[in-house]
């Protein structure tokens, strides 16, 4: 039920709204005046406030100011024996939620009341998603049909339906916030918010205020008091991104929070009990954290009850097709640009690169090769220099001539022995495997066959057949 401040200056009328108001099982706090009205609001949060129009020391827009100033998610509610059309359109055009003349029906009151604690809510879930939710590349979907992503699906759908405290390890890039949102999904509070918090991305101080709240005055710039993202998160899920980067004391405050179920805002001595289901991801080495005395051990227990390891790319290149696919239909949707479509070449090339920053570099990747690439196929050579420069092939040879140019030089013979040259460097890398060879190439097999054909290579090496 909502949270409703009542301001009214008349005892036996404020009497009345509390005896309805608790009746739906209302939590009120009562103001006699403006003065008390706005104590209240500094001093705590509402989901509604209802307001008399005139109060003994001044006006009820007043009230309403105040409020518009501070929250402008919090519904204000109007109240008057002096109605009016004309008043009515002016207390709304001040942003008041909605308008009761005395005398009212009960069951007015209450309606009301429900509808104003339903729009706070829902004004309170959108500027949280606004500002504090990782912005989403497209659809959650978890990518990817290869064995160790249908055992991390399979875990996700596990895990999911419980309400335990999960870690999510991996390195960066590889996906570790769609983890987190699968794992929401699937749970029963898949109806309230997942809020997202980058743990990394904030100093100690803003970090505690960010995540606890803090009161009116807890520090300079606080002017007024605000709610954690703890609170926000009530009902629902907070994700702890990168929650290696805790300090010890954001550390201390979120093992009380696991084990007690209550947070303290910044500059209070209040506890405050929250529901709220963590889901903490990192791409550091926690036990070697503990280990070293930068993570509390008693905290890694805490949210390692259910560990999941989201792989590398590196380990799963047979999902690069797929992902690849679906990356470049989310990047001519953003872009608004006709969908391009990778050479079997190019995508040989993705698979035989190591892509340390794992998918959102793949993504960099393929949307550097959109905009730079005119026609609607991308090639081999349209592929940034880090995807063409790896290491398990040495582009060194791409550059055979060491000097000038010459002043003749018989291109086609060149090239030949420059070809001949690779494919020699490459079998010898590959131990004689042609298949692995012809991967890293990116070539089909039938190509290398035809070029060890051409250059009577076919038993060069004892590796495998084609």
């Amino acid at each position: 039920m909502a949270r409703v401040l009542i301001v009214e200056d008349e005892p036996n009328m404020r009497k009345a709204l509390v005896v309805h108001l608790r009746q739906d099982g209302h939590s009120l706090v009562e103001a006699g005046s403006v003065r008390e009205g706005l104590i209240a609001l500094d001093a705590d949060d509402f989901d509604v406030v209802l307001t008399d129009q005139r109060l003994g020391d001044g006006d009820g827009t007043q009230i309403l100011e105040s409020v518009r100033n501070a929250d402008t998610s919090l519904a204000v509610v109007m109240l008057t024996a002096h109605g009016s059309v004309e008043l009515a359109v002016e207390t709304m055009r001040k942003g008041a939620f909605d308008f009761l003349t005395k005398p009212f029906l009960a069951a007015n009151l209450k309606a009301v009341i429900q509808r104003a604690a339903r729009h706070t809510q829902l004004n309170r879930d959108n500027d949280l998603l606004r500002t504090t939710v990782g912005q989403l590349e497209g659809e959650s979907a978890i990518r990817g049909r290869s064995a160790s992503m249908g055992r991390l699906r399979e875990m996700i759908a596990r895990v999911g339906a419980t309400d335990t405290t999960v870690l999510i390890m991996g390195e960066t890039g590889t996906g570790k916030e769609l983890a987190a949102r699968a794992i929401h999904r699937a749970s029963k509070r898949a109806e309230r918010p997942l809020i997202s918090v980058n743990c990394a991305a904030f100093t100690e101080t803003l970090l505690e205020s960010e995540l606890f709240g803090h009161e009116r005055g807890a520090f300079t710039g606080a002017d007024r008091t605000r709610q954690g993202l703890f609170e926000a998160a009530h009902q629902g899920s907070l994700f702890l991104d990168e929650a290696g980067e805790l300090s010890p004391a954001a550390q201390a405050k979120l093992l009380r929070v696991l084990a007690e179920g209550y947070i303290t805002r910044v500059g209070s001595t209040t506890a405050r009990k929250i529901d709220v289901r963590v889901i903490a991801a990192t791409h550091r080495n926690l036990t070697r954290e503990v280990e070293e005395g930068r993570f509390r051990q008693d905290l890694y227990y805490r949210l390692a009850i259910v560990p999941i390891t989201v792989p590398p790319l590196r380990e799963r290149i047979e999902d690069i097709p797929e992902i690849s696919e679906y990356l470049l239909q989310q990047i001519a949707r953003e872009l608004k640009m006709p969908r391009k479509r990778l050479h079997t070449d190019a995508l040989q090339q993705l698979m035989s690169y190591s892509f340390p920053g794992n998918i959102r570099e793949l993504r960099n990747l393929l949307e550097r090769a959109c905009i730079l690439t005119e026609e609607t196929e991308i090639l081999w050579a349209d592929l940034p220099d880090q995807a063409l420069n790896s290491d398990d092939v040495e582009m060194k040879l791409l550059s055979p001539m060491n000097g000038p140019l010459p002043d003749e030089l018989p291109l086609r013979e060149t090239l030949a022995v420059w070809e001949r040259s690779i494919l020699e460097s490459m079998l010898a890398k590959t131990n004689g495997s042609k298949a692995e060879a012809a991967r890293r190439l990116g070539l089909s097999k039938s190509d290398l066959s035809y070029k060890l054909s051409k250059y009577r290579m076919l038993n060069t090496s004892s590796g495998s057949k084609i």
